[in-house]
């Protein structure tokens, strides 16, 4: 059942998400990158996440599963309604009978004595039980999961875990029932360490030109990219030996570029960079909308310091509410390093902020010129030594534009702060 690869135990994981909202969108689809992150905690990794709709689909891909895989856990369809059939498509995949758990049914008339309401026929199914398996207990809802171990001699021979679809009812359980039989089902002892260390302002060519070939040489050292819109996640994972040799190759080459190290955000790194230094942050925005704002909001903790966030969308806005002078406006355009540069500095002297960053762009698709085509953004950024301005150009979509723009405005405020 269990091989190594790179220092981790590759025993074959499946999950097999059941539910026909999951497929028509209506609901999203959370539970793989969720268990996919516990299990890399446990050295353990899924090799492959199916979804399917409620009904036959379920018995059609858990067979499939469960004779390609050493451990297959399957989440939803263990509800009183009747499309929750992941009981007794299991049961019949695995070749055993399903019998009422005493146990079970007894949990499921406390759960609604507690709650004073009347238990209906329809919930008596989620008492059932494979033959041979275990009861998972559920403290946060009334599907209890079930445990069907590997049948020694028998086909298939694959361990099932069967989970309620509910977060608030799968995390616990996974934590309380399914993590100690995998570690069991596993005998993992030694766990190679997963690092990830998030930068900004540089792409995975990047990596590839200047890094790769350089890593690819450390015995032991797994190395993974994820690129996303303005950062890029490198993943180490090996030993704290070679990662620290994979880190300290990293570093070398891109130390001003990277974030963090633990795969915190660059709002989440701002906020504790200012928490740490005891200073404040307003923000002055035109064509972002205000989205620095929210993502810096979107941190716990942000109140204690994060100030103001002017939206001053408008050249109107930008005099009245931050300062900026009609005369630049008219003499520069409202998308202008000089603008740009009245727009941080104003907002730093409105709000009483330690720190101010603006942002003022075209984000397209019109309004664009030969001398600022659409992606044109212009930064400022203020502080007690002076005001910084920039100009930079990212011909995106819309919605690609904003974020992008929020990023580099973010990261300004990261660099500062590393520099104090």
């Amino acid at each position: 059942m269990r091989r190594k690869w790179s220092g981790m135990t590759m025993m074959r994981i499946e999950i097999l998400n059941t539910g026909t909202e999951l497929l028509l969108g209506s609901t999203r689809n959370t539970h793989g990158t969720w268990i996919g992150q516990e299990l890399v905690k446990l050295g353990l990794r899924v090799q492959r996440q199916v979804t399917v709709p409620d009904g036959i689909a379920i018995e059609e891909a858990l067979n499939e599963a469960t004779h390609r895989s050493d451990v297959v856990l399957v989440t939803g369809g263990l509800g009183p309604t009747s499309d929750d059939i992941t009981r007794e498509a299991t049961a019949k995949v695995l070749g055993v009978e399903l019998i009422e758990d005493e146990e079970s049914l007894r949990s499921l008339h406390e759960f609604f004595t507690k709650r004073n309401k009347p238990m209906v026929d329809a919930n008596l199914k989620q008492a059932q039980n494979l033959v041979g398996a275990d009861i998972l207990p559920n403290n946060n809802g009334t599907a209890p999961g079930i445990y069907a171990p590997p049948r020694l001699g028998g086909e298939p021979s694959c361990a099932v875990f069967l989970l309620p679809g509910p977060p608030r009812e799968l995390y616990p359980m996974f934590h309380d029932e399914v993590v100690p039989r995998l570690k069991a089902l596993a005998g993992v002892e030694a766990i190679d360490t997963v690092q990830e260390l998030k930068f900004v302002g540089i792409g995975e060519s990047d990596f590839h030109e200047q890094l790769d070939e350089d890593l690819a040489k450390i015995d032991g050292l797994e190395v993974g990219y994820c690129a996303r819109l303005g950062e890029v996640d490198l993943r180490l994972i090996g030993s704290n030996e070679v990662i620290t040799k994979g880190r300290e190759l990293t570093e070398a080459c891109f130390k001003e570029f990277m974030v963090s190290d633990d795969g915190s955000d660059l709002e989440t790194v701002v906020v504790k960079g200012l928490v740490a230094l005891g200073k404040t942050l307003a923000t002055a925005e035109s064509c972002t909308g205000g989205l620095v704002a929210n993502r810096i909001t979107n941190v716990r903790g942000a109140s204690a310091v994060f100030t103001h966030g002017f939206v001053t969308y408008s050249n109107e806005a930008k005099a009245q509410l931050i300062g900026v002078s009609e005369e630049t406006l008219a003499s520069y355009g409202a998308v202008s390093e000089e603008v740009a540069g009245e727009m941080a500095s104003g907002a730093r002297a409105t709000s009483g902020a330690d720190i101010a960053v603006s942002i003022t762009g075209i984000a397209g698709p019109d309004g664009g010129t030969e001398d600022k085509p659409v992606g044109t953004v212009c930064f400022g950024i203020s502080s007690k030594d002076g005001i910084q301005t920039y100009r930079e150009i990212h011909p995106r979509s819309r919605l690609d534009f904003k974020q992008q723009a929020s990023q580099r405005a973010l990261d300004l405020v990261r660099r500062l702060l590393a520099s104090d």
